[in-house]
């Protein structure tokens, strides 16, 4: 079968690889329809997350069922799925209290400590041999382990494009909101207006937040935010200009609740480049600083941009002092995907309009250099195998 695979920093190609074949009883095979590339991709294509090995990407992708272990029962031949991007087994002590992104049984360097660089959480498709060494989903056929947990059939008359973010972004997003114990009439400032931003901030208004800001350094991007999120818009120049600004529309508090949807791969200026080398450091950790600065006391900082290294300086003081509540990890997506695809369902949000490039599989490559490099007013690339 063709795969997109990556061979080394900036380098991935679509290759033929070999056919994925059932391992384990729970084990699934997926034709893959449609598939996407994340900013999370990203991370292993600049080296932020380290991957030494040739490996097929991929963590966002549905299909078509082919082929289903002895072990599933819920699904044959012929469904229509989509596929959270972690993989869980479903039973363990995490599974079973709602945390699927923490699966003791899927990821062979599972550990309590979570390490830098030994142990984490559960596997997630295409993600590094850390994170379970398990091929992904930009590919023609895809192995799907702990069918029985995961996969979600599709609702009849539901394109692709409708349900293909259910797989990660929108329930990202939702996650980013549901953690900042939105009620009513909260302001909310996202820190990002890529397709996690855009997706925290349709979630966000639909949990009840008064207002939404999302904040970016690309126009096009925030341009994207206001036409499919209605979302207020501000265009990052500076820390202080943006903390000033969030503190001037809350009478001086700062944000209810600040979403850190960029994670470790902000901008960053020589300097910050330097200091980063000098301490071993991937990566900058500026815009949770900053969220942490434009939130009000006792608000909350919700974290869904992905940060992979320890950070010299962190200002735990003002953590401390401001009684910041500090959430973040993987989005436990098995825990919110049905309710989600019942808000799709029932045409309560949109999540096909934040795409800008449909392209063929053979030209992921193309789809990964125009959305790293932010040209074409790409968002995001949804790839057909």
């Amino acid at each position: 079968m063709k795969a997109l695979v990556f061979h080394k920093i900036g380098d991935v190609s679509v290759d033929s690889v070999p056919d994925p074949i059932i391992e384990e009883p729970r084990d699934s095979i997926i034709r893959v329809t449609s598939t996407a590339i994340c900013g999370s991709d990203l991370h292993i294509y600049d080296g932020f997350v380290p991957q030494m090995e040739d490996m097929v990407l991929g963590h966002e992708f549905m299909g078509i069922v082919e082929e289903v272990g002895s072990g599933v029962t819920n699904l044959k031949k012929g469904d229509r799925v989509v596929v959270p991007f972690p993989i869980a087994c479903g039973h363990c002590f995490f599974c079973s209290n709602s945390w699927p992104t923490q699966c003791e049984n899927s990821n062979s360097k599972y550990g309590p400590d979570g390490g830098f660089a030994d142990q984490k959480g559960a596997a997630l498709f295409g993600y590094t041999d850390l994170y379970g060494g398990i091929a992904g989903g930009q590919a023609e056929y895809v192995r799907v382990p702990y069918s029985d947990f995961g996969p979600r059939k599709v609702p009849e008359g539901l394109t692709d494009e409708q349900v293909l973010f259910l797989t990660d972004i929108f329930p990202t997003g939702w996650a980013a909101a549901d953690w900042g114990r939105i009620k009513g009439g909260e302001t909310v400032a996202i820190f990002g207006a890529g397709p996690v931003g855009i997706m925290a901030a349709k979630s966000a208004w639909l949990m009840g937040a008064g207002r939404v800001i999302n904040i970016d350094i690309q126009p096009y991007r925030l341009d994207m935010a206001r036409q499919s999120a209605n979302s207020e818009t501000l265009l990052w120049e500076s820390e202080d200009q943006v903390v000033e600004y969030i503190r001037s529309i809350t009478e001086g508090r700062g944000a209810d609740v600040c979403i850190d949807a960029v994670g470790m791969e902000a901008d960053r200026n020589f300097l910050e480049k330097a200091k980063a080398v000098i301490n071993l450091e991937k990566g900058t950790p500026k815009v949770l600083e900053t969220c942490l600065r434009a939130v009000r006391r006792a608000g909350v900082v919700s974290v869904v941009g992905v940060y992979g290294s320890p950070f010299d300086n962190f200002p735990i003081y003002r953590w401390f002092d401001k009684g910041v509540t500090l959430m973040g990890t993987q989005a436990p997506v098995q825990h919110y995907i049905d309710h989600l695809m019942q808000l799709v369902v029932d045409g309560k949000v949109r999540l096909d309009d934040i795409i800008t490039h449909t392209l063929p599989l053979a030209q992921a490559p193309h789809g990964y250099d125009i959305f790293k490099k932010k040209e074409d007013n790409c968002v995001k690339v949804v790839l057909k195998p």
